[in-house]
């Protein structure tokens, strides 16, 4: 069925609308990060860039890295941006945006986020890399589609259990990563754990300025919480969003961070541009191998 101009937005140039991409701008091995700088702390490594655009906080970069093609996108903060670049990212590759048309044969996108987040666990020191192996959504913006068809709802109904949880909030949702990306990425300097992802900056995170929040003692709750040997380990903003979008559209995601804090040691990395960096490599010796 046509997909209407209402539903799938492109610009005049046939690009979509807030990406401001065409399919040939893209890879399938694309690097997510937030921030629009990383960018080009990634793509300096590249051996080429064929392509460059931005549009808004969306900054895309194309090239290789010895030999292997690559994308370079920054998203920006929060899983309303990943509902963007996601939807946006899998129309470019299952979607025929000539005709509008879904395309017949599929395309698995492979999807690494690099970022940087602080550790909630006190084994899970600064300046290591922790590998998301599930990614637990305390937003809402994924129970606006069929997320139970790819959740993990033992791991849902421990957490909501365990913390208490206000339904008044939304259920959260747990979603793995892809298997592939895992046995990957996996190795003796990364540290495995289950990454919340929060709707919000402040309140949503347990930050109180003026505000008073809902629960003073969710923070708390969710460093203890342990389902089977899985501890939450960090606390951002986009790794859920990620991984429920990416197994719902049929891609493969993964997201990587950069430990800079430790919030139970009260430590913070000396040097926190140097492990970005090291992460930054890691991933691109990893990602050659796809």
């Amino acid at each position: 069925m046509k997909i209407q101009e209402s539903e799938l937005i492109l610009n005049p140039d046939g690009s979509v609308y807030h990406l401001n991409l065409k399919p040939e701008n893209i890879a399938h091995n694309i690097i997510f990060v937030g921030d629009q700088d990383r960018v080009e702390k990634i793509t300096q490594h590249f051996d080429r860039i064929e392509f460059s655009t931005q549009k808004r906080e969306f900054k895309t970069q194309t090239g290789t890295y010895k030999g292997k093609r690559l994308t370079v996108i920054s998203t920006g903060i929060g899983p309303d941006n990943i509902d963007i670049v996601m939807n946006e990212l899998d129309a470019l590759v299952n979607i025929d945006v000539s005709t509008r048309l879904p395309k017949k044969e599929l395309t698995s996108l492979n999807i690494i986020r690099v970022g940087t987040s602080g550790s909630l666990q006190s084994d899970v020191p600064v300046d290591s890399f922790v590998m998301s192996k599930y990614g637990l959504g305390t937003d809402n913006m994924l129970r606006t589609y069929l997320v139970e068809k790819v959740s993990e709802s033992e791991i849902e109904d421990a957490f909501i259990s365990y913390t208490k949880w206000d339904a008044r909030k939304g259920k959260p949702y747990v979603v793995k990563a892809s298997d592939k990306l895992l046995q990957l990425m996996a190795s003796d300097r990364v540290y495995n754990g289950l990454t919340a992802t929060a709707g919000g900056f402040y309140g949503a995170q347990g930050r109180i300025l003026r505000l008073d929040i809902q629960d003073r003692e969710l923070n708390s709750k969710m460093d203890s919480f342990n389902y089977k040997g899985n501890r939450i380990t960090n606390l951002e903003m986009e790794t859920a969003a990620i991984y429920g979008l990416s197994a719902l559209l049929g891609h493969n995601a993964l997201s990587l961070n950069a430990i800079i804090a430790n919030r139970p040691n009260g430590t913070f990395s000396a040097d926190p541009y140097d492990v970005v960096e090291k992460l930054i490599q890691y991933t691109l010796e990893k990602i050659t191998a796809l």
